[in-house]
């Protein structure tokens, strides 16, 4: 058996340090959004090496909004980059000194309409390290009140409300492909499996009703 070819269960530290050495690095573009920064400097191996860096102003915010039901909201959005609509959790962006759930309340209630009154943080993630800073917090928002939305002028919405499983296979079909809105729905759904919600909330989560 080749070795390190199983996971012994044992904890290893992970490397630690920079592996290239950088000589500069230049400022390119910025907007509101983003900064775009090129460093260059030496690979790993120690051949001439160039990387382009993109920071983002602000972190990404998600919120689950779980109805008791185990239903939930999607919101559709065409998404410029990919010049095509998008299906997602309600999302957004806080800026670094705002705490996360002052913003993941202000996006569930501009986008939706709707508020919570039970929030918990169930995901942090790193959105796309290969090439930008960005992080991402997700919340589960329960409790839910309807109210109206208020949508910024660069957002045109569409809202569904679809079942908990149905979501789960609009990614397996790729109607959901959204990074951050996977991410959040297949933690829901691990938390439903392993019961750490409530034992009412986890049966609605896990009942394969068609919407």
């Amino acid at each position: 058996m080749a070795s390190g070819s199983e996971d012994s269960g044992a904890k290893t530290d992970p490397p630690t340090g920079d592996p290239w050495h950088w000589e500069s690095e230049r400022h390119i573009y910025e907007n509101s959004w983003i900064s775009v920064f090129e460093r260059r400097g030496r690979k790993p191996d120690g051949t001439p090496g160039l990387y382009g860096i993109v920071r983002f102003r602000n972190r990404a915010i998600g919120v689950i909004a779980l109805f008791a039901d185990g239903s939930l909201t999607l919101v559709g959005q065409f998404r410029v980059p990919l010049d095509r609509w998008s299906w997602e959790i309600p999302e957004g962006g806080g800026p670094p000194d705002e705490p996360p759930l002052t913003a993941a309340q202000r996006e569930l209630a501009e986008e939706t309409g709707l508020s919570a009154t039970q929030w918990r943080e169930i995901l942090r993630t790193d959105i796309s390290n290969s090439v930008t800073d960005e992080t991402g917090v997700v919340f589960l928002a329960t409790g839910l009140a309807e109210g109206i939305a208020h949508p910024e002028g660069s957002e045109h919405l569409s809202l569904r409300r679809v079942h908990f499983p149905t979501a789960l296979a609009m990614i397996d079909t790729g109607e959901i492909r959204d990074a951050l809105t996977q991410l959040a729905l297949l933690r829901v759904y691990r938390m439903a499996m392993t019961g750490e919600l409530p034992p009412e909330l986890c049966a609605a989560l896990l009942d394969q009703r068609d919407d």
